[in-house]
């Protein structure tokens, strides 16, 4: 059977440009069970999340899965949803217009920024053939999951690689797998806990809590929980606190499977009896605040910290569109990109545009001698 590579992302005459794609996770479009079981079938077909064998995970998911779901995930949604629309659609938006405003200033040639999301909208193919309607001939993909894990980092690749394999033209392509000890990731955490501190004194505990996976997935040889590891022991140096201050925890278990542990709700229910009654929880796993962060620990895992005995529960907000965060991102891009025309001190964009239309001038005349023939 033929195959078409139809996509024309290439002009002769375009003035050339590195096109940044931000990846976050993904989000419903609306709180309405019928929005949000659109978005669980894409989230929960992708083998990356669930390793079973097909067949039998498709009579799971459809049989069961997908008819009580979406209707208990709506609900959960539409307790943080905004005027704007999904905090996580609308937080990843800010960053992007930030980081595109960061980049301008830092970068001598054309740089264009946009995002998208793995599952749902904007989608990673839209966003791509954007950028290549915009000229960018040179492609750098960011995820915004600090630690590597198949079900997230690779899966952005997976749905990357298989958009640009239809792509007649595929521009140069670079990826960035992962920040979790990065020093400017690390300083804009501490920075934000001691934003904090310097607002609401500190708490005995400071609880970090990272997404979890399947316990089986880290014994195959996905390195998540050992990134989460270094995450912590780098921000606990950062912050002077002693072992005994910082606990790990991951959250956001389902299914009776054994997932990585201690679990983030049994652990906050815990703390009272041992006579820690106030705590201070940071995600540094969520770029971007989203359902896990703002209604599964700042709402439902703060009730149950105050009803096992606990007085005060405080949750530290994702970096979001933090000027520490963007300039994270930004010294992440620039070293990534490294040896691009557009990151090159010397890059010269009059010259760039002179030899172009000197291009587009040497084209017209050969159109017009091909016509009075």
């Amino acid at each position: 059977m033929p195959r078409y590579f139809g996509l024309p992302n290439y002009r002769h005459d375009s003035v050339p440009s590195t096109g940044v794609l931000l990846v976050n996770l993904g989000t419903p479009s609306a709180p309405t069970t019928r929005a949000v079981r659109r978005y669980l079938s894409e989230f929960l077909a992708d083998p990356r999340i669930v390793e079973l064998p097909r067949w039998l995970w498709r009579l799971i998911l459809h049989g069961l899965i997908l008819r009580i779901r979406p209707a208990r995930s709506a609900a959960l949604y539409a307790k943080i949803w905004t005027a704007e629309g999904s905090p996580l659609a609308t937080g990843t938006a800010a960053l992007t217009d930030k980081l595109q405003e960061s980049l301008q200033t830092l970068c001598r040639g054309p740089v264009i920024v946009r995002h998208a999301m793995r599952y749902g909208d904007p989608g990673i193919g839209g966003a791509l053939r954007e950028l290549a309607a915009a000229g960018a001939q040179r492609l750098l993909v960011l995820p915004l999951f600090p630690q590597y894990s198949g079900t997230t980092t690779a899966s952005v690749l997976d749905a990357v690689t298989r958009e640009l394999s239809t792509w007649r033209w595929v521009p140069e392509f670079r990826f960035i797998a992962d920040y979790h000890s990065e020093l400017r990731y690390i300083e804009a955490l501490a920075r934000s806990v001691e934003l904090h501190w310097q607002r609401h004194g500190r708490a005995p505990r400071l609880l970090l809590s990272f997404h979890g996976i399947p316990a089986k997935y880290f014994r195959a040889g996905d390195p998540y929980f050992c990134q989460c590891q270094a995450t912590a022991r780098r921000l606990r140096e950062r912050l002077g606190l002693a072992d005994d201050e910082m606990i790990v925890a991951f959250q956001s278990r389902v299914g009776r499977a054994a997932w990585l542990k201690p679990y983030t709700e049994p652990t906050l229910e815990a703390l009272p009896g041992q006579g820690i009654k106030r705590v201070q929880v940071l995600c540094p796993g969520f770029s971007v605040d989203c359902l896990e962060t703002l209604e599964e620990i700042a709402l439902t895992n703060h009730a149950r910290f105050l009803r096992a005995g606990g007085e005060r529960f405080e949750y530290i907000p994702s970096l979001n569109a933090s000027d520490d965060h963007v300039a994270a991102l930004s010294d992440l891009v620039l070293r990534h990109a490294q040896g691009w025309p557009e990151f090159d001190p010397g890059w010269d964009a009059a010259r760039v545009t002179a030899q172009r239309a000197a291009i587009r001038s040497r084209q017209e005349q050969l159109r017009n001698v091909d016509a009075s023939r």
